[in-house]
């Protein structure tokens, strides 16, 4: 959905919104946007155990963010939350994917966020999903995180700490610093 220019009076907003998944659904929410003088930038929507989520940046002029916020939660079974985000820089971090795959168990991704956590690194994407292993049919964990490193931590420093922690939760690691 390209928008005109943006002004000065623009702001940046973030809604996500969950609901019964349907036809028309996303159309419901792009025309709502569009009705506001909203622009649609970026999305990540998924179906997910019959539902349909999303999460969606918008551009608007900050006096029509209320109006949006409330045609948005008029929307029959769509549950919608608007925020206000930053039209600012973002801090600079060190960009780094990371790939996992092992055998799931309960606490897998805990354990994982929480070692990142603990070297400071910010959790900027994350997907994941179950996929049964060739062969044997186990169940397999399988995640893409997109990491923001600080600039004292190294992506060498990463590996070493979820390689440790792999050992533990036999989970692979590949690790690729983004371009």
């Amino acid at each position: 959905m390209a928008g005109a220019g943006s002004s000065a009076a623009d702001s940046i907003a973030v809604l996500t919104c969950i609901g019964q998944d349907r036809p028309g659904l996303v159309n419901a929410i792009a025309e709502t946007i569009s009705a506001a003088g909203g622009n649609w930038l970026e999305s990540r929507m998924e179906h997910l155990a019959g539902q349909f989520a999303g999460i969606v940046q918008v551009r608007v002029a900050a006096e029509r963010i209320p109006a949006l916020t409330a045609a948005l939660q008029a929307l029959p079974g769509l549950s919608v939350v608007l925020a206000q985000g930053h039209n600012g820089p973002e801090p600079q971090l060190v960009p780094l994917t990371l790939a996992l795959l092992g055998h799931d168990r309960p606490g897998i991704v805990r354990d994982v966020t929480q070692a990142l956590t603990r070297l400071g690194v910010n959790i900027e994407e994350f997907s994941s999903s179950i996929e049964s292993a060739p062969f044997t049919g186990e169940d397999m964990f399988r995640a893409t995180l997109r990491l923001g490193l600080p600039e004292h931590v190294s992506s060498d420093e990463v590996q070493r700490v979820l390689e440790r922690l792999a050992d533990e939760i036999m989970v692979d690691i590949r690790a690729e610093e983004a371009v």
